[in-house]
């Protein structure tokens, strides 16, 4: 039993802070109605812990213009820019004639029209799935390091960082490995003691009145019975197992795969010159668009349309940068979509992505540094490691070396939508100095390709969240600079740095507590309302 509550376990984290592939719904009717538009709600008047966006358009904006329209770019998977409730607020290149085969801005990017694909190819093609940094990583330096002796070793300072990879990768592959096993196991577990009742029935399949009903004095039937009551009692549900199982194969078969080298062959550049800039595609949308099609209707579905559900910021634009496959992105991929987005009027920067290593880390930074260098707010997710990430480094960073620092930076942990001890979402990475604010990441609705709408948890929809509300206000005080915007934005968060929660989750042990204020710097949760009406008393 303790085996099948862990695997019970491992499977539920799997299906609700994981953005898949699967079919969206198109009828909203069927989420529960509490899911839907949570997250843009006020703690006061509705006693749960949102955004307070509806408050702020209801008291405020409702018969307000916004002065200006901010431009967010998302880096992400792909957005599916033809979506019924995302396509009115699409980013246009009106510098840029669509399909003519020209770069008609100079801009270094072939029709580019909506933004850009950083992992495609001219002929169309696209980089789906790719190996983790840690992986790529791995698999050089082991050729490197592993059949030297000790006294060979020059370079200290590398070889360290190759024993990091190398027991961070080993220990991954090894869990995948007894997890792939144990599952594989338990799933023909499953399917042999199933045929064993229906054999015993004389049926083609059986209910659980079914199994309840039989009375025997057999010890192996009853056994089978005991096996598939607690089987079904913890909350079975074998499509999800199946689909848990397909996620590990597919790890082992493309993330931890030390062979597999996909950019070789579909973009062909070297992913370690950032001069080589002349490769990619204007399909933003891609294969596998979920995740960056959910994080965009988070910002700006389109509001008050009788359709779909309500994004956050209703001045907006979205520029789709292409750079996160199925495994990790690829450094030089961030680096030049972040300088695309600020060459190309980008006002806000979403990265709703991250990793545990980087081998460019000092050029991604440089990138950061250019963008918060000409008045562009980065967000970034914290993670959903449930780990502290003033400990443990999550990339790309605001930070290099530990001294220089970049100020127009917010990193986004998720919450929950009750204040209770749970507030802080189990999953989320947390910090006092490395993670600034926490918005509801814990189970929202928002837009899924092919218009539909899913459901979703993670810092990834917490953070376009932040996004939204950063371009919400910007566009009513478009004067402010991203710096300003950033200390407005945490000094009138909703508070509850004194509230005890549970420290989020690593593992299934004992839960501990700690002030909420111990988990960010500003101690609170995102707040349109508050900000927006701190700067109307300000500017009286």
């Amino acid at each position: 039993m303790k085996n099948l509550l862990i695997l019970s376990l491992l499977i539920v984290s799997y299906v609700l802070y994981s953005q898949d592939d699967e079919a969206g719904r198109k009828d909203l009717s069927l989420f529960n109605k509490k899911n839907i538009n949570w997250h843009n709600k006020d703690y006061k008047k509705d006693k749960i812990v949102g955004s307070s966006v509806e408050r702020l358009y209801k008291e405020y904006l409702k018969n307000l213009k916004p002065k200006k329209s901010i431009i967010v770019a998302i880096i992400d998977g792909g957005v599916d820019i033809y979506h019924e409730d995302l396509k009115d607020n699409i980013w246009i290149n009106t510098d840029e004639i669509p399909n003519n085969g020209i770069d008609d801005d100079n801009n270094g990017y072939i029709d580019d029209i909506n933004g850009w694909n950083f992992i495609g190819n001219k002929k169309g093609e696209n980089l789906d799935k790719a190996p983790l940094e840690k992986t790529r990583m791995y698999g050089v330096l082991d050729k490197k390091y592993s059949n030297i002796s000790q006294s060979e070793i020059t370079d200290k300072k590398e070889y360290a960082l190759y024993l990091k990879v190398k027991d961070s990768f080993e220990k991954d592959y090894q869990k995948d490995i007894q997890e792939a096993n144990s599952l594989g196991q338990f799933l023909q577990n499953i399917n042999m003691a199933e045929d064993y009742i229906k054999q015993y029935l004389q049926k083609d399949s059986f209910t659980n009145e079914d199994l309840k009903a039989i009375k025997t004095e057999d010890a192996d039937l009853n056994s089978v019975i005991e096996f598939l009551t607690n089987v079904y009692s913890s909350g079975y549900d074998k499509k999800e197992l199946k689909s848990y199982k397909s996620h590990i194969d597919n790890e082992l078969k493309y993330n931890l795969n030390i062979d597999f080298h996909p950019r070789a062959d579909i973009i062909g550049d070297d992913c370690n010159n950032y001069e080589q800039t002349d490769y990619g595609n204007n399909n933003v949308k891609g294969p596998s668009s979920s995740h960056g099609t959910f994080g965009a209707g988070v910002i700006a579905a389109k509001r008050n349309n009788g359709i779909g559900v309500q994004g956050v910021a209703d001045s907006v634009k979205l520029m789709v940068l292409r750079v996160v496959p199925d495994g990790d992105e690829y450094d030089k991929d961030v680096a030049l979509s972040i300088k695309y987005a600020v060459d190309n009027g980008a006002n806000i920067i979403n990265m709703s992505f991250g990793k545990d290593f980087s081998v460019n880390p000092h050029k991604v930074w440089e990138a950061v540094k250019y963008a918060s260098d000409h008045n562009v707010l980065l967000v970034h997710a914290a993670g959903n490691e449930a780990e502290n990430n003033d400990t443990i480094v999550h990339y790309p960073t605001d930070f290099v070396d530990n001294t220089d620092t970049v100020v127009n930076y917010i990193t986004v942990g998720a919450s929950d939508m009750k204040r209770n001890k749970n507030l802080p979402a189990d999953f989320s990475n947390y910090g006092k100095t490395t993670v600034d604010v926490f918005a509801p990441g814990y189970e929202l609705v928002s837009t899924a390709p092919e218009n539909t709408y899913s459901l979703a948890s993670g810092t990834s929809f917490s953070t376009p969240l932040v996004s939204g509300v950063a371009a919400l206000i910007w566009s009513y005080y478009p004067e402010l600079t991203a710096t300003q915007l950033k200390k407005v934005l945490l000094d009138n968060v909703t508070y509850f740095g004194k509230r005890k929660v549970y420290l989020p989750l690593d593992g299934y042990g004992k839960r501990t507590k700690v002030k909420f204020g111990d988990l960010s710097v500003s101690g609170g949760v995102i707040n349109a309302y508050k900000t927006y009406v701190y700067l109307l008393n300000k500017n009286k």
